[in-house]
């Protein structure tokens, strides 16, 4: 039960967080939609040994958090449920890559470069999609998808899941907490009772949701849900957008932290 409600919890506050009323949070979805997707290409576009150029794409998570007001604490805390799954598969990397690479003075397999490359291309990516939820929406996040030529039908799909994602949850919610009055003082659930549990959830389910389908057909439902309507790019976009473009490629194609590392030591 704590970890339903934790769920939900966290659904919630990502929805409160794109409430917000600052710079980046005005800007168009499409806009933003296009930002992360070049940040994106830009970083999983890097060799697989390349960890070092991907350094300088930290700046973007950074400055959207400074200029967006967002709290790193929910987004470390998803990092963290990522994260020992992509060490599980990488750490096995520096055994079968045992190429020796010249790194600061020092010689290191080339396994431990893939390993290290792996780890902050997760944490660059994840950080970017949830900062693009935390500042836009999923309801102006799936507008500005539908602009962008995504079929009606898997927007609606889509906004529909997502909104009532959190009931389903809840539903789990409820069912674990009368299992776990009627078996107190037990840790975890007992094999046997998986099945009846997933068939009552599922069954469950099949109520709420038919529940709810009347009730958006007494508010006049007709398979159409509006979206959000959208407004038009200005100037703010063109900046966002084109200045994070340029700051990507110019971190792709210079090896700034080699560039930088020469300056600093006159070579």
């Amino acid at each position: 039960m704590p970890d339903v409600s934790s769920a939900v919890r966290d659904m919630h506050r990502m929805e409160a967080l794109a409430r917000s009323n600052t710079g980046v949070h005005r800007l168009h979805p499409v806009t933003k939609l296009l930002t992360v997707l070049m940040f994106l290409i830009a970083a999983l576009s890097f060799e697989r040994h390349a960890f070092g150029r991907l350094l300088p794409l930290f700046l973007f998570p950074v400055l959207t958090a400074a200029l967006a007001d967002l709290p790193w604490k929910p987004f470390l805390k998803r990092l963290l449920f990522v994260e020992p799954f992509v060490i599980g598969i990488g750490i096995l990397n520096p055994l079968f890559d045992q190429v020796p690479v010249p790194f600061a003075g020092f010689e290191a397999a080339r396994g431990w470069f893939t390993f290290l490359s792996l780890f902050l291309k997760t944490t660059l990516t994840v950080l970017a999609a949830l900062q693009l939820i935390a500042c836009t929406g999923m309801e102006r996040l799936l507008a500005g998808l539908h602009a962008m030529g995504l079929p009606r039908v898997l927007v609606l799909q889509v906004s529909l899941t997502y909104r009532y994602l959190t009931v389903l949850a809840e539903e789990a919610g409820r069912l674990l907490t009368a299992y776990s009055l009627r078996a107190p003082g037990q840790k975890g659930i007992r094999f046997s009772a998986w099945g009846s549990l997933a068939g009552m959830l599922l069954l469950r389910s099949f109520d709420r949701a038919q529940r709810i389908h009347h009730a958006m057909q007494l508010r006049g439902y007709d398979g159409h849900v509006p979206l959000p309507p959208g407004t038009m790019p200005g100037m703010a976009d063109a900046v966002w957008f084109f200045g994070w473009s340029c700051w990507f490629a110019l971190v792709r194609f210079v090896d700034l932290p080699l560039w930088l590392g020469r300056l600093m030591t006159g070579g």
